[in-house]
């Protein structure tokens, strides 16, 4: 049976001709535009073009465009649905509603693009009123409506089929009577372990997941998404709230914009790809990646955040404990993990050793956002031991690195009231 079910989920493929047809008829709607140009620019020059046959020239090159646009979505978002995912990740002009294509996306929007091209079939015949006859006015005019109405129905119809689809009921589970959940047994007796030392005091935990309510919120799904979001926020462990929205990004002498932008989509989460940001002090890289983070809860994404001091005590906790591939293991169920502040505590072979286990475990299974004030080829001033550049590899092998320079944000604003 599972070969059956591939076999004929391979018949996907026999769809692909039938996208490079397409293709030859976007070709054929190139050529009639140009021809219908030409015409156009002879009349002119020749004096011969009156204000109708202008606008109705002109209105036939917006329709064939709006065709050929059509076409475009056609074929791309169509072959990306139904046959064979396109790799753009990453492309500068990759268009934001490909990113979350899906079948009825697809038909939300051919059916917005039919009704605007039938308002431009329409247009043309009120424009040449007197050479179109009432009968022909009156069906143009309903088959319009039709469009209209039809489009209307499908947009209404799309809004819980998306929300079902990018919000999935999650499978039950067996909760305690009670919201306080039970306590650990108590460890093994025996010598206490050694901590991995680090260069600095020993910092707070990392936040725990919030238990879930043993009661539903209301039954509204916008009132359930928005506690759910708040939540996950506060299981996060942020050390602040921040939006990508507030990020003053004329502060930055240099700042990556575009690259900034494409994470905000969240691509990278699901592909399982790393965010690197490195530059001095205050210059916005954890107001950067909380942002991205708090983005990644509201879209139903758990994160956990914490300072690369913090990440290196759990590690050693679990290490010393016996439990590190628990450990690690367990935070698969964390789509995004942040790391802030490498850098600044230098930690030494044992606890580097941790870091390229947590790396190398994360690697083409999660995402993780790194901020740091020195680029992963410096790792070796605060990380000790044969295992850096095995972990700075694996690190930026999938990761966008944004790079900030600027004077420290918080210093420039104390010394500005220091002078006032």
């Amino acid at each position: 049976m599972p070969t059956l079910g591939y076999a004929l989920f391979a018949t996907r493929w026999l769809q692909a001709p039938l996208y490079f047809g397409l293709v030859a008829a976007q070709g054929v709607y190139v050529y009639k535009f140009f021809n219908e140009l030409w015409a156009l620019i002879l009349r002119c020059v020749s004096g011969r073009a009156t204000e109708t046959y202008v606008m109705l020239a002109v209105l036939k090159l917006v329709d064939v465009v709006m065709i050929a646009n059509l076409l475009i979505m056609v074929i791309v978002g169509g072959y990306e649905t139904f046959v064979s995912r396109i790799g753009l990740q990453g492309h500068r002009d990759q268009p934001e509603w490909l990113s979350h294509v899906n079948s009825n996306v697809l038909k939300v929007k051919l059916a917005t693009a039919i009704v605007g091209i039938s308002s431009v079939h329409l247009l043309q015949m009120f424009v040449d009123v007197h050479h179109t006859s009432r009968h022909a006015l009156l069906w143009g005019t309903v088959i319009h409506m039709a469009f209209i109405f039809s489009a209307a129905i499908l947009a209404y119809m799309s809004g819980p089929m998306a929300r079902r689809s990018e919000h999935p009921p999650a499978p039950r589970r067996a909760e305690p009577t009670t919201a306080t959940p039970a306590p650990e047994p108590p460890p093994a007796p025996g010598p206490p372990p050694a901590p991995v030392p680090v260069s600095a005091p020993a910092p707070a935990a990392l936040p725990t997941p919030f238990p879930l309510p043993a009661q539903r919120r209301a039954e509204d799904p916008e009132a359930r998404e928005a506690a759910g979001a708040e939540e996950r926020m506060r299981a996060a462990g942020f050390p602040v709230r921040k939006v990508l929205e507030e990020f003053d990004e004329s502060h930055p002498r240099a700042f990556d914009r575009d690259t900034v932008a494409r994470l905000g989509k969240l691509d990278f989460v699901t592909a399982r790809h790393n965010a690197v940001f490195v530059g001095p002090p205050g210059t916005g890289k954890t107001h950067l990646a909380v942002g991205l983070g708090v983005r990644a809860c509201q879209a139903g994404h758990r994160v956990l955040c914490a300072t690369a001091a913090a990440w290196a005590a759990r590690l050693a906790e679990a290490h010393a404990a016996g439990r590190l591939t628990e450990e690690l293991t367990a935070l698969d169920a964390y789509p995004l993990l942040i790391v802030d502040e490498v850098g600044y505590t230098p930690f030494d072979p044992a606890a580097t050793a941790l870091f390229f286990q947590f790396v190398a475990h994360r690697y083409e299974r999660g995402s993780l956002i790194v901020t740091a004030d020195r680029p992963p080829a410096r790792w070796t001033e605060v990380f000790s031991g044969p295992s850096v550049p095995a972990m700075a590899d694996r690190l930026v092998h999938h990761a966008e690195i944004v790079r900030l320079d600027a004077d420290s944000y918080r210093t420039r604003h104390a010394r500005a009231a220091w002078a006032d």
